[in-house]
């Protein structure tokens, strides 16, 4: 039998090569590739040393016209500016690699309708499926989300039984972040960023779990240290924290809805003088890159979205390939929060119970 040979001439290595080198069969190289689960890991790691000695690629075209795929998904967020969002693309456009799938990025702009354009567009004729990170639709807007290719969603705006949805910890997350503060001796701790009147969205559950901090360690509630603020840019926080600082209300700490916002914050306390975080402390959310260089660096909420990434992309790519993703549960939509965890670093103090006398 003849070796392939690609456009230039080149050697193009074959699924065949792939399984003699292996020493499996083809069948089983093909599962490797697809990321079937039933799959043992010592095969799973033979097969791809082989296809990374050889060189092998999946001819993604070929695979693709065979099952009626463009090999192609959406990914809808609203803003590729914001840290958030940009990490959460590149994460996505990673994990999409590793199938073989392209990501069409489409900011919505915080616009609705440009969020109801994403799902209902013209351009889903160009995908095989969408993952879906909504800010200006709701929960009265559920139906919308009934649309005739794999949809998985991502966030805290909209939580239904009739999609997959990959969400993370907002309100325990923000309640570790209050608690961390409360450990370091802070009493007087501002929350910045609360959406005046929003009931779901990450906004309202991250008050949720401020609030809940500090019920369960006692501490008086005092609304005048509650900090609203429509958008979460650097500007907002600065301006929001100016606010706060000019009003005379005292304040030992603050936590700060996320980074952006933090960063702000931070900059406005050394505008008026003060130090962090021996004046006043901050703690962030979402750990995105910028947060361990900030002057001091950012203690930050970190809410898994390498984790977000890998399980939204792999419940959509099972769902494109015909395949229910819920084994714990079949023929039911997948939901999973992920984990968050706190990373500490120099913008708070160590907790009292930590420090040697």
């Amino acid at each position: 039998m003849p070796k392939r040979t690609g456009g230039n001439g080149e050697h193009v290595v074959t699924m065949r090569e792939v399984a003699k080198a292996a020493g499996v069969s083809i069948k089983t190289v093909s599962n490797v590739i697809n990321d079937y689960e039933f799959v043992s890991q010592a095969t799973r790691d033979k097969v791809n040393k082989a296809i990374a000695e050889l060189g092998y690629t999946v001819n993604v075209s070929a695979r693709n016209l065979r099952r009626g795929q463009t090999g192609i998904i959406g990914l809808a967020i609203p803003d590729l500016q914001m840290p958030y969002f940009a990490q959460l693309s590149s994460l996505v456009i990673e994990e999409a690699k590793k199938v073989g799938l392209r990501v069409i990025v489409e900011p919505t702009q915080y616009s609705r309708d440009g969020e109801l354009e994403a799902l209902h567009g013209s351009q889903q004729t160009m995908i095989d499926g969408l993952i879906y990170s909504p800010l200006e639709l709701g929960q009265d807007d559920v139906e919308q989300l009934k649309v005739d290719y794999p949809l998985v969603l991502v966030g805290e705006r909209i939580f239904t039984d009739q999609v997959d949805h990959i969400a993370t910890e907002n309100v325990e997350g923000a309640k570790r972040a209050t608690q961390y503060l409360l450990t370091t001796g802070c009493r007087r701790v501002a929350v910045v960023g609360v959406h005046p009147g929003e009931k779901v969205g990450s906004a309202a559950l991250r008050y949720q779990g401020y609030l809940e901090a500090l019920e369960e360690a006692g501490v008086e509630f005092d609304d005048r240290l509650v900090v609203e603020s429509g958008m979460w840019h650097r500007s907002d926080g600065v301006r929001a924290m100016n606010a706060l600082l000019d009003s005379g209300v005292e304040v030992d700490g603050v936590v700060a809805l996320n980074d952006m916002l933090a960063s702000g914050v931070m900059h406005a306390i050394q505008m008026h003088g003060l130090h962090i975080p021996d004046d006043i402390s901050v703690v962030g959310f979402d750990n995105s890159d910028d947060s361990q260089y900030l002057s001091p660096a950012l203690t930050s909420i970190a809410p898994g979205l390498e984790a977000v990434a890998r399980l939204s992309l792999k419940v959509l790519k099972e769902r494109i390939d015909g395949r229910d993703p819920n084994a714990d549960k079949p023929g039911e939509k997948v939901f999973r929060k992920v984990a968050s965890s706190l990373v500490v670093r120099q913008s708070t103090k160590l907790p009292i119970d930590s420090l040697v006398l």
